[in-house]
Formats: C-alpha cells, sequence, structure tokens
C-alpha cells in the first residue's frame, strides 16, 4: 500500500473536490453576483434562495464535523487568529463592489476562465497581483496599519455547544427554511443541486484538511475553500513551483479550472470570449484589483467568508459578508443608474427591486450565469 504525505492527501482531495465546485457551478449557474443581480434587476430570487441554502447546509456540516470532534475551529484562521472588523467592513465592501466590475466574484472567474472566457484570465491575473500585494508587497503595510486601528481578539471557538446549537438552529434552520418555502425553487433542481452540493464543499473541505491533514508532529492548516488569497497563492505556486509545497487552497484554484472546463466541454459550451473595447478592459481591471485587494483585507471573498468562514460562526466573518452584499448592491445599482451618486440615491429610496435588467444579467441557468 502507498504511503502518501499529507500534503499530498489534502492536494489531490482540494483538487478533487475543486472540480465539483468548478462543474456544479458551470452547469447550474450558481454565482453570488448573478444572484444578487436576479433580485434586484428581475425580483427573481431563486439563486438568492440556493445561496443561502448552501449557507445553511455549509454551517450545519461544519458544526456537526466540530460537534464530534473530528476538526478543531479553533485552529482556523476564522477563529485562531485575530480578526480585524475594519478590514471585514472595508475589504468586504471592495470586494463587492469589485465583483460587479469584474463580471463575478473570484470563484465565478475561475469558472468562466474553465470554459473558455480570456476576460476571466485577465481578471486572475491582476486579481492574483493584487492579493498578494495586499498580503506581502506593496499595500501590505496599508492593510497592517488598518489591521492595528480595528483589531479583534482570536474567538478561540465557535462558543459552548448550547449556544452553537441555538445559533445552527436560528440560522441554519431559517436560511433552509427561507429557502424550501418557495415552490418554484424546490421546482428549480439546478438552483435545489447547488445550492446542496456547494454547501456541502465546505464542510468536505474542513475535512480533508482538519483529517487527512491532521499530523501530530507537523499538522497542516486547518482550511476550506476561499478563492481571494489562494489565487495569489496559486500565480506564485506557478513561479516557484520547485520545493514548493501544494496548499489546500492552491489546489482547489487548480480543481475548479477543470471542473469547469469538463463541464462546459460536455455541454459543448467551450467559447473564446474577449474584452468588447477599451472600456469593458478598465472595468474588469477595476473590478480584479478591488477584489483581489478587498478579499484578502476582509480575509475572505464571497466564498471564503461568505460560506465558509460563516460556517466556522466567527463574529468577523458575520460582519463581512454584508459588506460584500452592500458593496455588490451598491455596484449593481451604478449598472442601472451610471453613477456611484444616482446608485446610492437609488437604494435610499428604493425598497423593491427594478424591473429592468441591463444587458448581460439576464437569467437563465445556460453559460456561466453573470454579466461580463
Amino acid at each position: 500500500m502507498i504511503d502518501l504525505e499529507p500534503a499530498t492527501l489534502i492536494g489531490a482531495s482540494a483538487f478533487a473536490l475543486g472540480a465539483v465546485f468548478g462543474a456544479i457551478s458551470q452547469l447550474t449557474g450558481f454565482c453570488t453576483m448573478g444572484a444578487l443581480s436576479d433580485v434586484v434587476f428581475m425580483d427573481d430570487w431563486r439563486r438568492l434562495r440556493a445561496w443561502m441554502l448552501a449557507l445553511a447546509v455549509a454551517l450545519a456540516g461544519t458544526q456537526g464535523l466540530y460537534g464530534a470532534g473530528w476538526i478543531d475551529l479553533g485552529r482556523s484562521v476564522y477563529l485562531g487568529a485575530p480578526q480585524s472588523w475594519g478590514g471585514a467592513v472595508l475589504g468586504g465592501g471592495m470586494f463587492g463592489l469589485g465583483m460587479t466590475l469584474a463580471g463575478g466574484c473570484g470563484a465565478k472567474t475561475l469558472v468562466r476562465l474553465g470554459g473558455g472566457n480570456l476576460k476571466s484570465l485577465v481578471v486572475v491575473l491582476v486579481m492574483g497581483l493584487f492579493a498578494m500585494m495586499a498580503l506581502k508587497g506593496l499595500l501590505a503595510p496599508l492593510r497592517l496599519g488598518l489591521e492595528r486601528l480595528t483589531a479583534v481578539a482570536a474567538a478561540g471557538s465557535p462558543g459552548p455547544p448550547a449556544l452553537r446549537a441555538v445559533l445552527v438552529a436560528l440560522i441554519g434552520g431559517g436560511l433552509a427554511w427561507w429557502s424550501l418555502k418557495d415552490r418554484a425553487f424546490r421546482r428549480s433542481k439546478p438552483d435545489l443541486l447547488s445550492g446542496l452540493v456547494i454547501g456541502a464543499l465546505i464542510p468536505a473541505g474542513w475535512a480533508a484538511s482538519g483529517i487527512l491533514g491532521n499530523d501530530p508532529f507537523d499538522p497542516a492548516p486547518l482550511t476550506s475553500f476561499s478563492f481571494a488569497a489562494p489565487i495569489g497563492g496559486a500565480l506564485s505556486y506557478l513561479m516557484t513551483w520547485t520545493g514548493a509545497t501544494l496548499s489546500f487552497g492552491v489546489a482547489a484554484v487548480a480543481g475548479t479550472i477543470a471542473g469547469a472546463f469538463a463541464a462546459a466541454a460536455l455541454r459543448h459550451e467551450l467559447r473564446l470570449e474577449g474584452f468588447t473595447g477599451i472600456p469593458d478592459l478598465l472595468r474588469h481591471l477595476a473590478g480584479a484589483a478591488l477584489m483581489g485587494s478587498g478579499g484578502v483585507l476582509a480575509l475572505g471573498c464571497t466564498i471564503g467568508q461568505g460560506l465558509t468562514g460563516v460556517s466556522t460562526l466567527s463574529p468577523v466573518s458575520l460582519l463581512a459578508l454584508p459588506a460584500i452584499v452592500a458593496g455588490g448592491l451598491l455596484g449593481l445599482k451604478r449598472l442601472e443608474e451610471g453613477s456611484f451618486a444616482a446608485a446610492l440615491k437609488a437604494l435610499v429610496r428604493s425598497s423593491g427591486p427594478s424591473a429592468a435588467a441591463p444587458d448581460g444579467n439576464h437569467r437563465p441557468h445556460q453559460g456561466n450565469g453573470c454579466s461580463g
């Protein structure tokens, strides 16, 4: 029997799980920005219900693993290290705005790249560059300064068992009920499937890194799906792979692209797509820069903070997710109104979604499901 190193097992598992993530996202149109745009522009809540169902499943599965003693969430970056509420709010807003400019979040960008979208290749490169700049480069001093000013002590754990049970029941149960009570959503098999599978991938990721990587002498970092910093890590790995260790995040990035490619090829949806002009290029560059730097500042993206982080019941993750949504709503309203000032006014005065949808934000599930 071949005795594989924990790092090899984790990398292989992350690649396989990432492939499932990419394939399901490609096949079903699972997309955070797409979910928000459906609500804002078409009053269609199905993809948002899928996203909330994914969160409910991720929360229940993650807390189940922790309650059973199979993983220690106190070792995760969300609970085991000091956090920054300022980074969560500012970085989350930057990321949410950036994904509307770039046509999708980091995860969706990888899925679109797997389907042959060359615009996504540019977004991945620029997003990864700015993520590394925020982690270790030119932008790192600014990030560290904000973290010092708005530091929050490490929580250490999700809380006592009774409190966890109540929170899982209230948050997870409430989101699952809200999602499944809608008949149109229950009849939408792609949405229902994406919510269940994407949600299950989050605890699967925790299990891969926490159980397979549970080396008593050299335990692997406990982590699950996230795409902001790992995209930067993937670019760094490609340039310095000699002697480098393949992390969960880097392997998941590669798997997501591969899974999306396989699904797109299977359905004959592979097609090359480029920029329509200079304004289109500049918009995507700005969005990529905001997502890369904002995602690192917020300690995660729509998946890394929205699903993975919230599944740990981290207070800062519960702060970052609304900030991402707020940034996304502002960006979508800017597309509709033409300026940020008009978008802010529209958000303040309007409590309901608009019926008009700009070109590229139409549903349905065919294709990548997001604009750009």
